[in-house]
């Protein structure tokens, strides 16, 4: 009895030594805003993980630092009114994980870093600010290249690196020196209840989930000042699989969504739902695949958005950029298949890249179609304002180019809908709603095979040629198309590679030919 006392008397011991808090306080931390806390932060975690596991517990106060690492079964906690604030000094930060982003730039050094670590934890009701615009202004004193080459070294907020069991709830993110957030080949992940307010410098994005699996994101308010929301892979070894993403409100001077626009490795089985996008300047959702990725298996529904520069964008390409050069090769193009978007409401903002405004630009690559993409039930308002001539602009190709929606403009013929190289496109309870006449077709589709487009309602222009072009379509059913305008045809189908193409009950009493075929 004597040593099954002294054996409960030692697991209780062990129990409360790894239920501990770990105050960073007690480790020599002071919460003054100016004093540099790094190193006693780093004991706090560094004394937790050694006991087993824990919370390290940063009180009230403001406390500067510069990089600190997590560690395994470690949560670092922040109270009410805590705030681990950012040192504006470049030389205070690390790079744990060296990587290339999309535009060619060496990125990688953070405030906050975990790698390779096991159950760990960013939570409370307290603040981390990376103060991302004095880091700017005082690292602009001495480094006199242009911007696009020097932000890079300006620190993300958080990076957490090929980590497994990551909690992320409750805490607000501010102000980054580059991105907000970034999670690299990480598993079981969740984010919750998470405020992001990070603007101020470029390449601010909110939320990106890089090559990682099993993520779960819900119930979180970004303002970013790049993309919301990204998915992206920086490396072949590793997809972005098995995501779940609601409740989320988003705002950018990017995109809200984007998948890409690095994309080497695969990204499938997304779900996104009941999301609302707002005042973003440079798309709502945007897919995009141009470094060898395979987008499959997508789904995005129910979404609102306000105010935003081109609702929707969806790119399969060949740029085939590799972003860590001395591990890894060139891909082949990828492909672009299975996506569903669906109940999506959306009030485009009547200033945007595009001039006039468009809706939904969809296109691949010559001999790589987007493939099985369904966009069912989408309503979206527009300026209106397209001519005749802009009804007739060539759209480049820009096969190997940064996948943007300026890359396709500044004009896009159709005012709903243009598709590119696509296959077996559904299009099916689509409504649009101009504020003005556009004479452009609601829907453009150029190299086409086995397109539906099923009951559309669309608003009163004149002086259209058409309402649908089908330039070098094969096998097309439209039908259950209300149009209330005056148009010379319903659909008018061109090239000589157009055939079996469908048009049956519709409702256009006004428009002079149901289909009209020009060779």
């Amino acid at each position: 009895m004597k040593k099954l006392g002294t054996l409960l008397f030692f697991l209780f011991v062990l129990v409360n030594v790894k239920a501990a808090d770990f105050d960073i306080t007690k480790y020599g931390a002071v919460g003054d805003g100016t004093t540099l806390n790094s190193q006693a932060i780093q004991k706090a975690i560094d004394a937790c993980y050694k006991s087993g596991g824990g919370k390290v517990v940063i009180p009230a106060g403001k406390f500067l630092s510069g990089t600190i690492a997590i560690k395994d079964n470690v949560t670092l906690y922040l109270q009410k009114d805590a705030v681990l604030l950012g040192s504006i000094d470049l030389k205070d930060y690390q790079n744990l994980d060296p990587f290339t982003e999309g535009l060619g730039i060496d990125v990688g050094w953070a405030l906050l870093v975990a790698v390779d670590a096991k159950n760990i934890g960013i939570e409370g009701e307290g603040t981390i600010d990376g103060q991302g615009s004095a880091i700017k202004a005082k690292h602009i004193l001495t480094d006199t290249r242009p911007e696009g080459k020097r932000w890079g070294l300006r620190p993300f907020l958080v990076r957490i690196v090929r980590c497994t069991g990551v909690t992320v709830k409750g805490v607000t993110l501010k102000y980054a020196g580059a991105w907000t957030s970034h999670y690299f080949q990480s598993k079981q992940i969740l984010i919750e209840n998470v405020k992001i307010q990070s603007v101020g410098v470029a390449h601010n994005d909110g939320i990106g989930i890089d090559g990682c699996q099993q993520v779960r994101i819900k119930d979180c308010d970004v303002v970013s000042g790049d993309d919301a929301l990204v998915f992206k892979t920086t490396s072949s070894l590793m997809a972005c699989k098995d995501i779940e993403v609601s409740g989320l409100r988003l705002k950018s001077s990017q995109a809200g969504i984007k998948i890409g626009t690095e994309s080497i490795a695969d990204f499938e089985n997304i779900k996104i739902t009941n999301c609302h996008i707002y005042d973003t300047k440079n798309g709502g959702i945007k897919l995009l695949t141009v470094d060898g990725a395979h987008i499959r298996n997508v789904l995005i529904s129910d979404i609102t958005m306000d105010e935003v520069r081109t609702p929707m964008l969806f790119r399969l390409g060949s740029r085939l950029n590799v972003f860590r050069k001395n591990t890894e090769t060139k891909k082949p193009t990828g492909t672009f298949e299975n996506v569903v978007i669906r109940n999506v409401k959306a009030k485009a903002a009547d200033q945007a890249q595009l001039t006039p405004p468009s809706g939904i630009l969809i296109t691949g690559v010559p001999g790589h179609d987007i493939t099985n993409l369904t966009l069912e039930n989408i309503e979206i308002t527009l300026a209106g304002g397209g001519t005749a001539e802009d009804s007739r602009v060539a759209v480049p190709e820009a096969i190997d180019q940064y996948p943007e929606v300026k890359t396709f403009g500044p004009k896009i013929p159709a005012y709903g809908v243009w598709a590119r190289h696509v296959k077996s496109l559904k299009l099916i309870n689509v409504k649009f709603n101009l504020g003005s006449n556009d004479v452009r077709p609601a829907l453009v589709c150029e190299d086409g095979k086995d397109v539906t487009v099923s009951n559309w309602n669309l608003p009163e222009t004149k002086g259209a040629e058409a309402i649908i072009r089908l330039e070098n379509v094969v096998s097309a059913n439209v039908n259950g198309i209300t149009a209330k305008g005056e148009a010379q045809a319903l659909v008018r189908v061109e090239r000589t590679k157009s055939a079996s193409i469908t048009v049956a009950n519709n409702n256009a009493p006004s428009i002079k030919k149901e289909v009209e075929t020009i060779k």
